[in-house]
């Protein structure tokens, strides 16, 4: 275990994060108050203590390195996990605080317009979102409960498949893509979860299906956060290949269009918690609310 005194100052690495996790100095800097110069030079003292470069910095994004993303995996999961316990210290007697651990896209674009109605039906309980692609502990202490994607069979864990997660080239109606040749005309928009070896929907494997001539699935801007490729493909800077559940209601509204197949299966999100604990009144609230609710693409 490293020695905490070998540990780069804690305010560089805060202003790392915040920064990663918005790709944005200035953003960053609103969320520590702080001025985006110090962003960036604390950013810059970290990367001299590190030797090593954690972004690329283009005119008007912050684009992480493979340094960078690996970093940011750590720090997101200890600040998560920091917060989480101070939370818990500082939540008001009488009330009972549940964390929700699940992907930073679901968390965005389902739960958070719905946290109302949970409120409405449980206004002592208080639900912390943990927003992260990883399989965090669900220990009381990182998370209690989670939504996670894949096959349903988690060792001593209770399961409810959610929905289907299934991935399709989406860009905006104004690129006027109509067959999958018009691709090698455009710009991909690549989503990687840091750190994983597996990827879902995935141009390379897209492109194994689809078969385009002269198609470069390599090239184009790559995020970290499905959520940031969402909003880069509704600005019409590209093509992206993402979950139809998490853009229905791009897709309804007609701000985002499927011009073409094929599409790619990916695995399911389902919901999950610890067997002993399902029976626990607070976890069970939670628990029956995300199952209740309406999933992705369904009418209102």
């Amino acid at each position: 275990m490293a020695n905490l005194r070998q540990l780069p100052p804690l305010a560089a690495l805060r202003a790392f994060e915040a920064a990663a996790r918005h790709c944005s100095a200035k953003l960053a800097a609103n969320e520590l108050s702080v001025t985006p110069t110090a962003i960036s030079h604390q950013v810059r003292q970290l990367e001299d203590a590190l030797g090593v470069a954690l972004f690329i910095r283009q005119p008007r994004q912050l684009v992480l390195t493979p340094q960078g993303r690996e970093l940011q995996a750590v720090l997101g999961e200890s600040f998560n996990a920091m917060a989480n316990a101070v939370a818990r210290l500082r939540a008001p007697s009488g009330r009972t605080a549940i964390t929700l651990s699940t992907t930073p896209a679901v968390a965005a674009r389902w739960l958070l317009p719905r946290v109302s109605t949970l409120r409405a039906l449980h206004p002592r309980l208080d639900l912390r979102i943990h927003a992260s692609h990883d399989a965090v502990p669900l220990d009381g202490t990182t998370a209690d409960i989670a939504i996670r994607y894949g096959r349903g069979q988690w060792p001593g864990m209770v399961s409810q498949k959610l929905f289907d997660n299934v991935f399709a080239p989406a860009c905006s109606p104004a690129l006027e893509l109509r067959r999958p040749g018009d691709l090698v005309r455009h710009t991909l928009l690549h989503f990687e979860v840091p750190g994983s070896k597996t990827q879902p929907g995935t141009w390379p494997a897209w492109q194994q299906e689809a078969q385009v001539p002269g198609l470069d699935v390599s090239a184009g801007p790559v995020f970290s956060d499905e959520t940031h490729t969402v909003s880069a493909a509704l600005q019409g800077q590209g093509v992206a290949l993402m979950s139809l559940a998490l853009i229905a209601d791009e897709l309804r509204a007609g701000n985002l269009v499927r011009p073409f197949g094929p599409e790619l299966p990916g695995l399911p999100f389902h919901l999950v918690c610890p067997k002993e604990r399902r029976d626990e009144p607070a976890v069970a609230a939670v628990f029956d609310w995300v199952r209740a609710l309406q999933p992705p693409g369904d009418s209102a």
